[in-house]
């Protein structure tokens, strides 16, 4: 995959995962500047999930195998949205601290996604 690519969304992920977990400790629900950050990490994991199914189609192999990647590509993409819309039914500080728990998971599927693309090393 393309490295660069998997770095941003982490850093991004991490940095709206604190954002939001600064204001689960205020006390504070999301607001919109959240929901912003939401989308822009939304976007930058919809682009991963376009660029990845590009270099399938174009015969790159993941070292272990396209279904799994595939797989991981489509949760990586839907986690901070599912974790934005849960935010909404939530609207105190647990909405807050889901959206941070969400932007946790996608920078964690980003480390995985690594490995799967590139192999562990091993």
């Amino acid at each position: 995959m393309i490295d660069v690519l998997t770095v941003v969304i982490g850093a991004a992920a991490l940095a709206l995962a604190a954002w939001c977990g600064f204001a689960a400790y205020r006390d504070q629900p999301t607001k919109d500047w959240h929901f912003i950050g939401m989308a822009v990490v939304s976007v930058l994991g919809l682009v991963q999930l376009v660029v990845g199914i590009v270099r399938l189609a174009r015969g790159d192999d993941p070292d272990q195998g396209a279904a799994i990647f595939v797989s991981y590509l489509i949760g990586a993409a839907l986690a901070v949205p599912i974790g934005g819309f849960m935010s909404l039914a939530e609207r105190t500080r647990w909405g807050s601290a889901t959206v941070a728990a969400a932007a946790v998971v996608m920078a964690v599927l980003q480390v995985r996604l690594f490995d799967i693309w590139e192999g562990s090393g091993g």
